[in-house]
């Protein structure tokens, strides 16, 4: 079929209301997306065709799902009360060697948005629980919220499982395999350098004994790791399969979460089942409105052809001008929507970009889109974290953030250039 219509107008269209309907009528994202759909389906002269509407939005069914069984598994890890005992026990035990101690409590912030794929879920879970601690240990809050935010971008850029990399390879039909690599060493260095940068200088001179006292540490108290089994039969069921193909069976990821999720019945504090998955289903959902209009606003711009123009522009850019526009304008359009800026901007450049490894550079646009996660007005990242760490405004956060998330920038676009080079190397 043929659009109707200037295709740099559609697409500009599509752009002033997906924006009018988030920043003045403060629209949630998917309903802003559902807008834009229409208005460009109709600037194409393809009236309103729910049909193609319906399909876009089953898009992204299987994140979906996973999305949802990761966040009810989140919430039982939280009313288990494993989340909380870890902390405790790594304070006790690490509180004289305050490098350790910092990486360990940014590993906990990131295994939310890792098992998820949402920064969001990684702030409000675990970085409720180690906000306290942080400040506790003399990080100006501030910081703490910073290194909160920061935490849940990198645990939702690293492995296994990162959404923006599974839209950007869905728009290309590249499946979601050997991303594991590239994504780590994407996150982890960076999430290292973060922390430290941000808390070290600060909890230096933390007083361990007023520690004790504001949160309430006992050095008798025992920890039982048996809390922590359903962290370790998850991590069991996504490594194994892959390592020992011909023992293990490999079982879908939503599967692998309610396995886990079951497991924290049995082995942590009583909680209400049906209020953990009432509460995850809850919090994923903004997450999954928003893969539900990504999916429709792509399967739009697929048919008014918006999407092979801007495919045709990318192409025709220098590649100096290519990494200036990926550096600019995916962290810039992420201030409407971190998943929207991968999916719009990053297939365009990923498929202008085929001569380079496609997982690596895929993996590099996911990491770049991010950073839109600090991108006020939405900053979902940054804003949580604020209200996490009792802050009203969130513009000392982002001052906190920002040499960060320039090196979040920089780090994926040498991960782009030298696509090949580093794929070469990779197993």
């Amino acid at each position: 079929e043929k659009s109707y219509g200037r295709l740099d107008l559609i697409f500009l269209l599509m752009i002033v209301i997906f924006a009018g309907s988030c920043f003045f009528l403060k629209l949630p994202v998917g309903i802003a997306l559902l807008l834009s759909s229409v208005g460009g389906a109709l600037a194409g002269g393809f009236g309103v065709p729910v049909k193609f509407m319906v399909e876009g939005t089953m898009s992204f069914l299987d994140t979906i799902l996973v999305i949802a069984c990761a966040m009810i598994f989140m919430k039982c890890i939280q009313y288990s009360g494993a989340l909380d005992m870890l902390n405790r026990f790594f304070l006790r035990r690490f509180h004289n060697h305050k490098v350790i101690l910092l990486l360990l409590l940014m590993l906990i912030i990131m295994f939310p948005g890792m098992i998820t794929g949402s920064s969001t879920a990684a702030v409000i879970s675990a970085g409720a629980i180690v906000c306290p601690i942080l400040i506790a240990m003399g990080i100006p809050a501030e910081k703490a919220a910073a290194i909160i935010a920061l935490g849940g971008m990198y645990g939702a850029t690293a492995p296994p499982v990162n959404i923006a990399v599974m839209t950007i390879g869905g728009g290309v039909d590249i499946p979601y395999v050997g991303f594991g690599i590239p994504l780590l060493l994407l996150s982890v260095p960076l999430a290292i350098f973060s922390v430290l940068v941000l808390g070290l200088k600060d909890c230096k001179n933390m007083d361990y004994e007023q520690v004790k006292i504001q949160l309430q540490i006992r050095d008798d108290e025992k920890m039982s790791f048996v809390m922590l089994l359903p962290v370790f039969v998850l991590l069991a069921l996504i490594l194994l399969p892959s390592m020992l193909p011909n023992i293990v069976p490999s079982l879908s990821m939503t599967i692998v979460f309610m396995i886990s999720a079951l497991l924290c019945i049995l082995t942590g504090k009583k909680f209400s089942v049906w209020a953990a998955i009432k509460e995850g289903v809850n919090s994923s959902l903004p997450v999954m409105g928003i893969l539900m209009g990504v999916g429709m606003f792509i399967e739009i711009m697929t048919m008014t052809g918006v999407k092979g123009w801007l495919v045709v522009n990318c192409l025709a850019l220098p590649d100096a001008l290519i990494f200036v526009a990926i550096a600019v304008t995916i962290p810039l359009f992420g201030a409407i929507s971190s998943l929207g800026a991968a999916s719009v901007f990053g297939v365009p450049f990923l498929l202008a970009l085929m001569s380079r490894d496609t997982i690596v550079v895929a993996a590099a646009l996911a990491s770049i889109a991010s950073v839109g996660e600090l991108m006020p007005p939405t900053a979902l990242a940054g804003i949580f974290a604020s209200k996490v760490a009792g802050l009203e405004q969130y513009t000392g956060v982002l001052k906190k953030c920002l040499p960060s998330a320039l090196l979040i920038i920089a780090w994926s676009l040498l991960f782009i250039i030298f696509a090949n080079p580093i794929a070469s190397l990779l197993p």
